[in-house]
């Protein structure tokens, strides 16, 4: 079954409900910080590159949000279902659905993208990650 919404990736196990794990959380946190603190420059070569770090870190930090909140989320969809539909964020959502296909994109069937469309999906996980970090 693919999941459409938080209660079908609870139906599937594809989120279950866990002890909230603060030290876990930190440890993803802080490995977060440290992925976006090497990166030093962004140019045509490297943006897809970049893009995929940041994208990285942005799951990072939404798995150590969910694990604090008591849930061990086993894939992207869910994230994102859990940004719609449990915190009632369709705007997060939205965005995090955005970069997620284009990560998808990218890693799964090769599809690079131009300097412009990286440069937009890694300010795109730059304002995602500022708006995860305020809540």
């Amino acid at each position: 079954m693919k999941e459409a919404s938080w209660s079908d990736c609870l139906a599937t196990n594809s989120a279950r409900t866990v002890t909230p794990n603060k030290q876990r959380a930190k440890a993803l946190l802080e490995t977060a910080q440290e992925r976006i603190a090497v990166i030093k420059e962004i140019n045509e070569k490297n943006c897809n590159v970049v893009f995929e770090d940041y994208y990285t870190s942005l799951i990072e930090i939404l798995q150590a949000m969910v694990i604090q909140r008591g849930y061990n989320i086993g894939n992207h969809v869910c994230l994102g279902f859990y940004l719609r539909d449990v915190l009632r964020r369709e705007d997060i959502f939205a965005l995090f659905d955005d970069v997620r296909q284009k990560r998808n994109s990218l890693t799964y069937y090769g599809n690079r993208m131009d300097a412009k469309t990286a440069n937009q999906a890694i300010e795109r996980c730059k304002k995602l990650i500022s708006i995860l970090k305020n809540l």
